[in-house]
């Protein structure tokens, strides 16, 4: 495995934005990382996972990644989904197509999953790099396909500590496997829903966050769609990840 990073990179506000591949095996990993400007180390990393209809740049995922880094001094990093951003083989943009045509990978590749696991592990190792940012305390974030294909990445990774998951239940064709793995996470969570998701249907997303096997956990629900999730849970859920982080690397 190796890490190529792109270009100079960006910084403003006191957040530095730089682009990276690992390449692992015959993959070529895309991602981004956001880390405090200049020469202060980050306290601890948060793994974010972007929605089926975007990619590593998603507006929510660039914002939340930015508020990480400005509060509480964290870095950030987020890398695109298997027909998402750089690994698209096309030009297309529409998220509509894109978010289907992820519907058909999920449906029929039965590989996707451990592959992004591998992936983000493989992101993991290069980024815990003493060059890099060094073994620095872990958190996950990610809702809808970020949860997924991370929930999967949280139950198989001991490094990570906190995780936020949620706008998703058990359906699919990897319901089996996302409850086996939501059996075996331990850390602390917080589950976003939405009353009224009209993507999962609600028994399905309160069954998800049920078989979670963390006796450390808090469900969160407001009214609305899928699309839908309040500000204030994105500030809830930033919280939430600073306060466990914190005390992790204490």
């Amino acid at each position: 495995m190796s890490i190529d990073w792109v270009g100079e990179g960006v910084s403003a506000k006191g957040v530095a934005e730089r682009g990276f591949n690992v390449v692992r095996a015959t993959r070529t990993i895309p991602g981004l990382l956001w880390t405090p400007e200049g020469s202060q180390p980050a306290q601890a990393l948060v793994l974010l996972g972007h929605g089926g209809k975007g990619d590593k740049r998603q507006g929510y995922i660039v914002a939340l990644a930015r508020r990480l880094v400005r509060h509480h001094g964290f870095a950030a990093a987020a890398i695109d989904g298997p027909v998402h951003g750089e690994r698209r083989r096309d030009t297309t943009t529409d998220g509509d197509d894109i978010e289907m045509e992820f519907a058909q990978v999920w449906r029929d590749d039965p590989t996707v999953t451990d592959e992004i696991v591998a992936d983000w592990r493989a992101v993991l190792d290069e980024l815990q790099a003493p060059a890099v940012l060094g073994p620095t305390p872990v958190g996950y974030w990610g809702l809808s396909m970020g949860t997924i294909l991370g929930l999967p990445v949280v139950a198989a990774e001991p490094r990570i500590s906190v995780a936020v998951l949620g706008l998703a239940g058990v359906v699919g064709a990897t319901k089996q496997r996302l409850a086996d793995d939501a059996a075996s996470i331990h850390c602390p969570v917080l589950f976003l829903a939405q009353w009224d998701d009209e993507l999962f249907r609600r028994d399905k997303v309160f069954e998800l966050f049920g078989a979670i096997g963390s006796s450390d956990k808090r469900l969160h629900v407001h009214p609305g769609r899928h699309q839908e999730v309040p500000a204030e849970e994105f500030g809830a859920s930033e919280r939430f990840l600073a306060r466990t982080l914190v005390a992790t690397s204490a």
